[in-house]
């Protein structure tokens, strides 16, 4: 996992990054099996999105995140649930402890994490009966608006890949089968977002392919952005269609 990507990034991310549908969460507590008296381990938790949600339901939760300017972030908005253990570490080296957790999430960050030392990691860490659970959020790569923004990325990003940490629509065809053992679970729940102009800038500028104030084309980029808000948006909003697709399987 590369955790410099993400540099100086915190504070946007937090602010910008969209959260996780609450049906979403209702499914992991009453068809998954979480429960308040779960331990969990969000890896490459982030600024603690997922795991906030996580905590407002009781569970007990390691956010293990390596980027500190983001693990930094997650400690202070997380601080006030005292089922949280925030842990340096990463995905290929959690540093949690051997058969200890009994389920494992990883909220739009496995594009980054080496599958083979992942899945051998969460092993290690997992209790018997444990699941992994993957999630993404998705932007419809149908819609005018995505493909428009998707085009405005490619131009003056060089780093762009496409949307979703470079994988394509449907996360590589949910094509987990060298990931998880036999079957696994796929589930999608609409989460469309609904933005503000500063809202929509700064989702594009909370990803770690985004250009920098400091970069050249920075202000020509936020430009572009704005056109697109004015050209979709409505007295005031802008609706961007979006899927949550989850993953749960043994590994």
């Amino acid at each position: 996992m590369n955790e410099n990507k993400f540099n100086g990034m915190g504070k946007i991310y937090s602010k910008y990054r969209p959260s996780y549908p609450i049906n979403f969460i209702d499914y992991l507590f009453t068809d998954v099996g979480i429960s308040q008296s779960s331990i969990i381990a969000d890896i490459g938790s982030g600024t603690g999105i997922l795991t906030g949600q996580l905590l407002e339901k009781g569970s007990r939760v390691y956010g293990v995140e390596p980027n500190d300017d983001m693990r930094a972030i997650a400690e202070t908005n997380l601080s006030n649930f005292i089922g949280f253990t925030s842990v340096n570490g990463n995905a290929e080296n959690t540093t949690i402890d051997d058969n200890s957790v009994d389920y494992i999430t990883v909220a739009q960050a496995f594009p980054w994490f080496d599958r083979e030392k992942f899945k051998k990691e969460c092993q290690r860490i997992l209790k018997p009966e444990g699941k992994v659970i993957l999630v993404w959020n998705n932007r419809d790569n149908k819609n005018e608006l995505v493909i428009e923004n998707y085009e405005v990325n490619r131009k003056y990003c060089p780093n762009f890949k496409g949307f979703s940490g470079g994988m394509h629509d449907k996360i590589s065809e949910d094509d987990f089968s060298d990931f998880f053992n036999g079957k696994y679970e796929t589930k999608v729940f609409s989460n469309d977002l609904i933005f503000d102009m500063d809202g929509f800038i700064g989702r594009n500028l909370s990803a770690s392919y985004s250009l920098k104030s400091n970069d050249e084309q920075y202000n020509n980029y936020i430009n572009e952005l704005k056109k697109i808000y004015e050209k979709y948006s409505h007295k005031g909003q802008l609706i961007m269609p979006n899927l949550t697709r989850s993953y749960v399987g043994d590994v």
